[in-house]
């Protein structure tokens, strides 16, 4: 039984989020957290203390800096401390507040009771481990996307979610009238997460299918071609599912692709052309972007 965990905070320029997700998780934590302060973001992972000694996380911190530098970055700023296991498992819950997003939701912690008062859609959310709690630019390009692809009412609409998180961008089809979503990731603990906020939403089991998988596995899944679907992954993993994303589409089906840097655009619309769509609407924010896409 674990007691004891380290709490690894990093100071850095935002854009290198990508990068300390990667070599922390490779480092072995196993949870991390990210928000804007100022002009970079902290991020705060988690590592059970049997798993690293201080000389292990002296280390980290120098491959880190190495990681910046390589990429032309400024250094971040690593320090690390032991927090007992109750106090990990709920303190970053201290620092995430309600959040309106869009024109019509509101993101609402599900130890705060929701406002009472409000005529935002209103997607109660716990997220555990697993991404999207809709403080990140990318969960929110997507959910102002599903705003504009539900400004008029679709309610036999049905929606995929490739690498689902925690359900939010599901949750929040389901909140604007889609009548059925499919959710996989292949994160076991992000499918058990979906499930648990499909629950604290009061959605019917038959309204939001959850499976671990990916694409290959929506395919086998799905009972016929959906409306519309949302991808809000790493920009390499979308350009390896994009030959197939046809085996889940008809011909007016629409796409949300998110987790997408400025400078993976390119690669991305191009292959997408190659295999049949195009590029709609690019929305931005910070350095992130979002390509609403559909068939050519």
């Amino acid at each position: 039984m674990v007691s004891s965990w380290w709490e690894i905070q990093i100071i850095a320029d935002p854009t290198a989020e990508d990068l300390l997700f990667w070599r922390l998780e490779d480092f072995g934590c196993k949870g991390t957290s990210c928000e804007q302060k100022g002009h970079a973001c902290l991020v705060q992972a988690y590592l059970p203390q049997f798993k690293a000694q201080q000389l292990d996380l002296a280390a980290l911190a120098l491959r880190l800096r190495q990681d910046a530098l390589c990429a032309e970055m400024t250094a971040p700023v690593v320090q690390w401390r032991l927090i007992d296991e109750e106090d990990w498992s709920s303190s970053w819950k201290e620092h995430w507040h309600p959040q309106e997003i869009g024109d019509r939701f509101l993101i609402n912690p599900a130890w705060i009771p929701a406002p009472l008062q409000t005529d935002r859609l209103i997607i109660t959310l716990d997220p555990g481990v697993a991404f999207g709690t809709g403080a990140h630019a990318t969960t929110q390009l997507c959910l102002e996307s599903l705003e504009m692809r539900f400004s008029e009412p679709l309610p036999d609409a049905v929606i995929a979610d490739i690498g689902c998180g925690s359900g939010i961008l599901s949750v929040g089809a389901l909140l604007l009238g889609a009548k059925h979503a499919y959710a996989v990731d292949t994160d076991p603990l992000a499918v058990n997460a979906t499930r648990e906020n499909r629950e604290m939403n009061h959605l019917a089991d038959d309204r939001l299918t959850v499976a671990e998988g990916s694409l290959q596995t929506l395919i086998e899944l799905l009972p016929c071609p959906v409306d519309g679907f949302v991808c809000n992954i790493l920009a390499e993993v979308i350009l390896d599912l994009i030959p197939d994303f046809d085996k889940i589409a008809k011909p007016s089906t629409w796409g949300v692709l998110s987790g997408i840097l400025l400078d993976q655009v390119k690669p991305i619309a191009n292959t997408l052309e190659q295999h049949g769509w195009i590029v709609a609407t690019l929305w931005r924010k910070q350095d992130w972007c979002c390509l609403n896409i559909r068939r050519s």
